[in-house]
This record gives structure tokens, C-alpha cells and sequence, in this order.
């Protein structure tokens, strides 16, 4: 098959369709609208789903994940899927600029790491098998054998957010079509649209059509799917609040999930402060900051606290900011004029109670300029709840014990990162920090596709990254033969 780049010119559609039941259609429910996150103006009108499109989707799976294809044939489908999103990249680029307010750096990344997100789901459904036992090394079971199967779950209803609309949707679809389920997807009501063209490489590269469900709409969409008692595995990325919600809807219903964080990381007194800064203003400020492992707190050892701010004010002085469409814009608008007066409400309180903005700028529309906060207490807004804004906070510690209490003093453990020289503080941090990730030598939001990602406490449980995922939205069959003629 040739693939063929689609033109730069592309405009998202005045009307977005859902996928079901193995056609394009419009939802049934109430019409809501896109906007263009940084100008604010109206892009399209999506037509949410309706409950009885919602049940017909649920069945339609049920038929269709009966006659799956076999793991080669699924590998082949994910490959050529990887190969399809690329030739929509200036396409997904447009998209992820209008629907998320990415830049165009933002956008490029996401899409690569689309691309390689598929390519790993496609090497994880060529070796999806399970493993051999030992069982003739038990007592009396001489002449047995006994191994596993991995099956698929069944149905996988995969609810993702706003802030990676291409690549967190890839980490739901991918493993849960590459261990041999049927998915319905639910993505944000903010940024629906790349979902649509994700569906559309997928179809494309051979993905049956009733393997794939596509459901526009908000909270009533995601109520009717979790109430759906033939759905098997609810795959969701989002807040605290609401993961704790379909947990206690699902009973005995598997699920994974990835909720909120107050991702930190420290800067010990032998740290390489030349090397971490760059890396810690990109993880602050990526993505104006909407990313669920940026950086929120710097802890920073006191004996460098003035070199780190410094250095850290400098570079994100110099961050562009304000529209996505310019080259030199660095930091986006936020998803909304509602959450960006969300986080400057924030900032304002802060500075109220004594915190000092030493980098901070004015507030228009949706962007919100990146701001670099000291003084801070634990119990401001700031520092006690997650921000998912461009604000940073610099804390000085006195003592390494003590920085890392300060990590675990958070009801979030998703990631944190740690800089330091000291082979002794890299593995006290590696034993004590209570948190899916440990990053020595990176900030908290480095991660490649390939990792296992997740977290602890309240950010959640099971793990993304392919290899995990496929175990976890597959169960484990053993299986024993023996001797008959013994």
C-alpha cells in the first residue's frame, strides 16, 4: 500500500461524526461545540451520542470481538495503523493546534510518539502467548505439563482526556485491540476531533470495523458505557475525583487508572544544576504545563537555590508564549478561558498570602504566561493541589531525608525526578520516594512509550506502556495435560 501525506490545508469538518456500529454517524444526543483553544471561537458541532447509540454500540462489539483477528494478522493491522498516522501528520498537526492549543513542537511529539506507541502494540500482539510452568518440578507430578494462555477480556471502554489526545488514546487502543479486544472509545468533549482521524488510520490499515467504537459526548456518555454490564475493562486517564467514581461503579470489572499528581522533583547540593535546569523548564512548561507529571514543585537544596533560580528564571523569561500557530511560541493557551482564570486565581491568591512571582506575566484569553513562584507554603493552592498550569514552585530543603518527605507528603505518587551526583541520594530516592516513577538524572515527566507508567496512592493503579498494558486488558488461562497412558 502506498501512503500518500494528506495536504497541510486541511479544516476540521463543521459537523464531528462517532464511529459505531461500523459507520460513520451523528450522535443522537445533545450538540455541543469545539472551540479553537486559542482564539476561542467556534470550530464545529459535535452531537454527543445518545443512550440507546451507546447500547448498540456495546452489542455491536460483543458480535464483532467473537471472530478476532489472529495476533499476526493484529500486529500487521497496528503496523500499517503506525504507517497511517504518519501520513496524516500535517493533518493530526493542524488538529492537535486548533482542538488542544498545541505548538507546533508539542504537536510533532505527540505524533511521533503515536507512531511508536503502535509500532510497539504491533510487537506486543505478534508475542502475545503465555509462558511454561514447571510443574514436573512439584511433588507427584511427574509426566504433566502446564503452561498459560493469555485471552482477551472482552470488550475495553477506554475514557481519555484532553491533554495527550493522540498518544494517550493510542495507549488504550493499541494494547487492548493487540491483546484481541473490541474498544470503545470516549475521548474529551475538548478534543474530539483527533480521535476521529485516529479511527480513520485504524479502518484504514485493516482494523474490522466492529472492533472499533467511537462515542462523542461528556459525562452522560461515559455513565451509560460504565453502566453497561458487557463491557469487561474501563481503561481511564483523568482526575482523582472521577477515578474513584467508576471505581466504585464497576464492581468486580477490571480497570485501570491514571489520575492526578503533584509531581515534584529535587535538586540536590551535587547536582549537575547546568544539565537539570533545561530539562525541568520543559517538563514545567510543556503543554502550558497540562501534563500530569510537570513539574509543580522544585526542591531545591539551599546551598543552591540561588544558582537554580537564576538560571531557571532566565530560560523561562525567554519562553515564548501566547499562539500556537507562531514558531516561537513555546507555551500554548490552556484548554479553556475558565481554567486559565482557574490557575491565575491561583497565582493571585498565592502572591496574597506571601509568595513572590518572580517570573509571571498578564493573562489573555486562554494563555496564561508562564510564571515561576517562590515563598510558597504547603497550604496554598499552589503547592497543596495539582496546578496543571505553566506555575512552578522553587522550595528550598535543607537536608535530602527531608526533600524526599516532602514528596511523600502528597496524596499523589505518580513520578517524580531527582538530580543529584551521589550514588548514595539516587538510591535512597530509588528505595524511599513513594511513586510509580523514579526518574534519577530527569525531571518527572521524562518517559519513553516503551516504559511501564503508572501510579501509586491517589494517582491510580495498573500501568500504561504496551508490554503492561496488554497483560492487563488480557486475562491468564492455565492449562495442565497429562500422561493418559501413564
Amino acid at each position: 500500500m502506498e501512503w500518500r501525506p494528506y495536504p497541510v490545508t486541511y479544516k476540521i469538518p463543521q459537523q464531528i461524526e462517532s464511529f459505531l456500529c461500523g459507520e460513520w454517524q451523528a450522535g443522537a444526543g445533545a450538540g455541543y461545540r469545539l472551540q479553537d483553544k486559542f482564539s476561542t471561537s467556534d470550530v464545529a458541532i459535535i452531537k454527543a451520542a445518545d443512550k440507546a447509540q451507546v447500547q448498540a454500540a456495546v452489542a455491536h462489539a460483543g458480535v464483532a470481538r467473537k471472530s478476532v483477528p489472529g495476533p499476526h494478522a493484529r500486529g500487521e493491522i497496528l503496523e500499517r495503523a503506525a504507517k497511517a498516522v504518519e501520513a496524516r501528520r500535517a493533518v493530526f498537526a493542524t488538529v492537535l493546534c486548533i482542538e488542544a492549543g498545541f505548538t507546533d513542537v508539542d504537536a510533532q511529539n505527540e505524533i511521533t510518539r503515536c507512531v511508536q506507541t503502535l509500532q510497539l502494540c504491533a510487537e506486543e500482539a505478534r508475542r502475545f502467548c503465555g509462558e511454561m510452568i514447571p510443574l514436573e518440578g512439584a511433588p507427584g507430578q511427574a509426566g504433566r505439563l502446564a503452561f498459560t494462555l493469555r485471552r482477551p477480556l472482552g470488550t475495553v471502554v477506554a475514557i481519555t482526556p484532553f491533554n495527550s489526545p493522540l498518544n494517550t488514546v493510542a495507549h488504550k487502543v493499541g494494547p487492548a485491540f493487540a491483546a484481541g479486544n473490541a474498544v470503545i472509545l470516549k475521548p474529551s468533549r475538548l478534543t474530539p476531533f483527533s480521535s476521529n482521524v485516529l479511527v480513520e488510520a485504524l479502518l484504514e490499515a485493516g482494523m474490522p470495523k466492529g472492533m472499533i467504537a467511537l462515542l462523542h459526548g461528556g459525562a452522560d456518555v461515559a455513565n451509560w458505557l460504565l453502566d453497561e454490564r458487557d463491557t469487561h475493562f474501563v481503561a481511564f486517564t483523568g482526575s482523582t475525583d472521577v477515578g474513584r467514581s467508576i471505581q466504585g461503579r464497576l464492581g468486580l470489572r477490571r480497570s485501570q487508572m491514571e489520575l492526578g499528581s503533584i509531581a515534584h522533583v529535587v535538586i540536590d547540593e551535587s547536582a549537575d544544576v547546568v544539565r537539570a535546569v533545561p530539562r525541568i523548564v520543559g517538563a514545567g512548561f510543556r503543554k502550558a504545563g497540562q501534563v500530569c507529571t510537570s513539574t509543580q514543585i522544585l526542591l531545591v537544596h539551599r546551598s543552591r537555590v540561588e544558582e537554580v533560580t537564576k538560571l531557571m528564571s532566565q530560560q523561562v523569561k525567554a519562553l515564548g508564549f501566547g499562539d500556537p500557530t507562531s514558531q516561537h511560541t513555546i507555551v500554548g493557551p490552556m484548554i479553556s478561558e475558565g481554567e486559565a482564570r482557574r490557575v491565575q486565581a491561583w497565582i493571585e491568591e498565592a502572591v496574597s498570602q506571601g509568595a513572590q512571582a518572580i517570573v509571571r506575566g498578564e493573562r489573555k484569553r486562554s494563555v496564561v504566561a508562564p510564571t515561576i513562584l517562590v515563598d510558597t507554603t504547603p497550604e496554598m493552592k499552589v503547592r497543596s493541589q495539582e496546578v496543571f498550569g505553566p506555575v512552578l514552585s522553587i522550595v528550598p530543603f535543607d537536608s535530602f531525608d527531608d526533600a524526599l518527605e516532602q514528596v511523600n507528603r502528597t496524596p499523589y505518587g505518580l513520578a517524580a525526578g531527582v538530580f543529584t551526583n551521589s550514588l548514595e541520594n539516587g538510591f535512597k530516592a530509588a528505595r524511599l520516594l513513594e511513586v510509580g516513577s523514579v526518574h534519577i538524572n530527569e525531571a518527572s515527566s521524562s518517559r519513553a512509550d516503551v516504559m511501564p507508567f503508572g501510579g501509586c496512592k491517589d494517582s491510580g493503579f495498573g500501568k500504561e506502556g504496551p508490554a503492561a498494558a496488554v497483560r492487563e486488558m488480557s486475562e491468564e488461562r492455565l492449562i495442565t495435560i497429562a500422561n493418559a497412558t501413564a
